[in-house]
């Protein structure tokens, strides 16, 4: 089943959905993209890893053990005795989350060199913070690689990623080709325009492999069931009341 919306579809942006949808559509992708470019490269599905101490109020102690190191003694018989040491305190530990943004990999099959990076941005590079910042070093150091760059943003919400002479535009997917890094290839999508062919960079003097982004979005909502659950929240940021009016005729009806 295709997604109703012509274009993103605003109820993946809820924070209960995200994640799932973000895997979706990367796993949409590269079955699109994979067959097309092989035998020469191959798509790998790879994850960036963010590492974050949770506030103290969560954090579980781990509590005072019965039990603590145990102590050797030479008993009266010249035999050694095995005493037991009570642990002297108990203490916490910083509870920590794990998150996995996952992004798609292009490399050449025969010396596994990088030749693309597909991104798919998430709440985590977008939001202000050490995670964005993070992201935002390492997509420094991709632009100063050999290696050509895929940057699709389908949340409205946050600070989009940096570019000069951005137009104004509720998603976007950006195309930076190492062999000419400026100006880059940028599409600006409104909220009801339908999602673009993108052009797939590869390497010289392959042609780009066109992967029309519309269908891998109704690859990815067909299959999980979507329809049943997505719809009882409503889209993070909330819609304006217009786009919100618009975006109900196409919400499925219950049974």
């Amino acid at each position: 089943m295709p997604s109703p919306f012509p274009g993103m579809n605003p109820y993946f942006e809820q924070a209960a959905h995200w994640h799932d949808f973000h895997m979706e559509f990367l796993s949409a992708l590269r079955r699109q993209l994979a067959p097309r470019i092989a035998p020469d490269y191959i798509v790998q599905l790879e994850e960036h890893v963010y590492i974050h101490d949770l506030p103290p109020e969560p954090r579980r102690s781990l509590g005072r053990a019965d039990l603590s190191v145990t102590q050797r003694e030479a008993g009266p018989t010249g035999q050694t005795a095995i005493g037991v040491l009570e642990a002297p305190a108990s203490v916490h530990l910083p509870v920590q989350d794990v998150e996995h943004v996952p992004f798609l990999e292009i490399r050449d099959r025969r010396g596994r060199e990088l030749v693309a990076v597909i991104e798919l941005l998430s709440p985590s590079n977008k939001r202000a913070g050490d995670d964005r910042e993070q992201y935002l070093a390492k997509r420094r150091e991709l632009l100063r690689s050999p290696a050509h760059l895929v940057e699709i943003d389908l949340l409205r919400g946050w600070a989009p990623m940096p570019a000069e002479d951005r137009p104004e535009c509720a998603y976007s997917v950006l195309a930076s080709c190492a062999e000419s890094r400026s100006p880059a290839s940028f599409s600006p999508i409104r909220l009801r325009d339908p999602l673009p062919v993108i052009p797939i960079p590869l390497r010289a003097p392959a042609e780009p492999c066109r992967i029309d982004f519309q269908d891998v979005l109704h690859r990815a909502y067909d299959g999980p069931g979507y329809e049943h659950f997505i719809y009882a929240g409503s889209p993070e940021p909330a819609l304006a009341a217009d786009d919100a009016e618009w975006a109900r005729q196409f919400v499925p009806q219950p049974g």
